[in-house]
């Protein structure tokens, strides 16, 4: 969010891509403390190794770990809203995962340096009466500061958080100390699975509805949402890609750098990102699945064909941005911002 809270999708302006939002520098940072949360969950205590203050952050921000050549992963901040003295992740290990979380776990120790990039937002705070969040696993951590934030302003909120076990749901026991009756815990081997369909008909249309969590989850939300009249904008945020369920519009096509002055076709096995490096233009990137954001570019004319799991329906349907690690042209020509 920018300042307390940032105005939802109704009324706004179309999206731009933000520059705050893309290429940062690199930060060097310190491990200042890692500490065990659950049985597979470890949390990193960030500090900048030159001791300045951290870049600015707002709840739903995260950032990028560069944890070797070719290996960046995003994690969301979960510490305390606009603290710039240290930054907060926490990290689920998957041993069947792309190695980032293995290394995390098992190779880094405290005081070993890190490089960081951001902090972005994509899954912003908006305005409302009040919240309903929704938590599946590891899915708690974009939630927190958004929990803190909105309970300082006294706006009602609730929380439904869903996890394996409760051994395993991280923060668990201290949200439930700290804010009692709002938080409902939903283990899944005492309880099954969480009851979607009674808690969102209860939802009223002022309320924000936030999800992070297994794509199970996310899929699901959305769907129940969608068949029921009292249940306004669901906002999503997705660890893992979605999976494009039709085929791409075009598999030839081509794409005019405007600012570089460069024109190149993309073909059906190939990304507008790696077209863009094959000519040299240096466009940033991070996940290459589409769900971090960094390669947001502004759409000149033209019409996208939208695969990430970053944008909204509302915001896909603006055309004026698009997610060149994986996004591709819905027309012979798109003309980019790059």
């Amino acid at each position: 969010m920018a300042s307390q809270f940032e105005t939802g999708h109704p009324g706004r302006q179309p999206r731009r891509a933000d520059t705050e939002n893309q290429a940062s520098e690199d930060l060097a940072m310190e491990i200042k403390a890692k500490t065990p949360i659950t049985d597979t969950i470890t949390q990193l205590t960030l500090v900048r190794t030159d001791g300045r203050d951290l870049p600015e952050w707002t709840p739903g921000s995260h950032i990028d770990l560069v944890l070797g050549p070719d290996m960046v992963r995003q994690y969301s901040l979960s510490g305390e809203p606009g603290d710039l003295r240290s930054w907060q992740v926490s990290v689920l290990h998957q041993p069947d995962g792309r190695g980032g979380s293995t290394r995390i776990h098992h190779e880094f120790r405290e005081g070993e340096s890190i490089a960081v990039r951001g902090p972005r937002n994509n899954f912003h705070l908006v305005a409302a009466s009040r919240y309903l969040f929704i938590a599946g696993g590891i899915g708690i951590t974009p939630l927190l500061p958004m929990i803190t934030s909105v309970h300082r302003t006294g706006a009602e909120w609730s929380l439904v958080y869903g996890g394996r076990s409760r051994r395993n749901m991280a923060y668990a026991d201290d949200l439930k100390q700290a804010h009692g009756e709002r938080v409902t815990l939903l283990p899944a081997d005492v309880h099954g699975r969480i009851d979607l369909a009674r808690i969102l008909a209860g939802v009223t249309s002022d309320t924000a509805v936030y999800v992070c969590g297994p794509e199970g989850l996310l899929c699901a939300v959305e769907a129940m949402a969608a068949e029921l009249d009292n249940v306004g904008e669901v906002h999503l945020e997705r660890f893992t890609p979605k999976t494009p369920m039709d085929a791409p519009v075009l598999e030839h096509f081509e794409v005019e750098f405007v600012r570089s002055g460069i024109t190149v076709s993309v073909g059906p096995d190939q990304t507008i990102l790696d077209a863009a490096r094959a000519v040299g233009i240096p466009a940033p990137f991070s996940c290459s699945e589409g769900t971090c954001g960094t390669c947001e570019t502004n759409i000149v004319s033209g019409l996208a064909d939208h695969r990430d799991s970053v944008l909204s329906p509302a915001e896909q349907e603006e055309n004026s941005t698009l997610m060149i690690c994986i996004s591709r042209a819905a027309c012979p020509q798109i003309k980019l911002d790059l």
